[in-house]
């Protein structure tokens, strides 16, 4: 059996002596130690630091975004380095909601590894029930990441500049609704959002503990949302294709797969001043 999208902490517990890859994605978009720091101090015994930014993001040009998806190569190379292979179960954590460690989801199934889950209420919820931790760095032996990508699961700034108008594709931002109705912004060059576009906050995903609401609740969420739709219609984005994963695993999770990823996000879109922005609520 492999996991695919959520694993509990229980079942993961069963697991440790299984040589499964378990990566630890904590992360700090102020403070980029943090993460690695934290993972130094303590750790799911066995488990490798995965760094949003020097990992799981490419080479940033000022136009392309904070967080670029790295090349396949790039991609394939690191996850080699980290001992991931096709053959192996991999399983993602971050500090509590997911929303790094989703990102290194999605990379994945990019990349055609379907073997890989995201642990469910993530380090807090694990630390909350007294489960073994281990301090230091730990490194798996190098592995070959052999890649079938899925070019359909992503889509450029030129394909979404393309279809603006086209009531056939659903642009659905995973943003606080402060920022994208552009009440608040202090991360990116302007305020609002792609025009079209809808709101669907992340953490909305999310039970009071963390842990993620169930597949029936979360379906029921997003067939509200899409209204009839195809899920091959929904791209989804964010600041910076982050935590636009977390709503795509969650969409998984609920039975809803297919939709797709705008990776660039708000944060190369609004890089360019000519290309339009609204603010305010959506507008459907």
């Amino acid at each position: 059996m492999s996991y695919r999208t959520l694993i509990s902490t229980e079942q993961l517990a069963d697991h440790l002596d299984d040589g499964w890859v378990i990566a630890d994605c904590r992360y700090d978009l102020q403070k980029e130690s943090w993460g690695h720091d934290e993972y130094l101090a303590a750790h799911i015994p066995g488990a490798v630091y995965v760094s949003l930014n020097e990992d799981l993001s490419g080479p940033r040009t000022g136009a392309n975004g904070r967080h670029p998806v790295p090349s396949v190569d790039a991609l394939a190379e690191t996850f080699g380095r980290l001992g991931m292979s096709r053959d192996l179960q991999v399983i993602a954590y971050d500090q509590d909601s997911g929303m790094y460690a989703s990102r290194l989801w999605w990379s994945l199934r990019y990349l055609g590894h379907d073997a890989v889950a995201l642990l469910d209420g993530g380090w807090a919820k694990w630390k909350r029930e007294g489960r073994p931790t281990r301090s230091g760095d730990e490194r798996r032996p190098a592995a070959v990441f052999n890649v079938d990508p899925n070019p359909h699961m992503r889509v450029t700034v030129e394909a979404v500049s393309a279809h603006l108008d086209d009531k056939s594709v659903l642009l659905v931002d995973a943003r606080a609704p402060e920022r994208f109705e552009g009440r608040n912004e202090t991360i990116d060059r302007a305020a609002g959002h792609i025009p079209g576009a809808i709101n669907h906050f992340f953490k909305t995903n999310l039970a009071g503990d963390g842990t993620m609401l169930s597949a029936e609740a979360l379906r029921r969420n997003f067939e509200s949302l899409l209204k009839g739709r195809d899920t091959s219609e929904v791209v989804m984005y964010c600041g910076s294709g982050v935590t636009a994963c977390h709503n795509l695993l969650a969409m998984e999770h609920a039975g809803l797969p297919g939709a797709r990823l705008y990776a660039g996000s708000w944060s190369e879109w609004s890089a360019d001043p000519a290309r339009p922005t609204e603010k305010g609520p959506a507008n459907q």
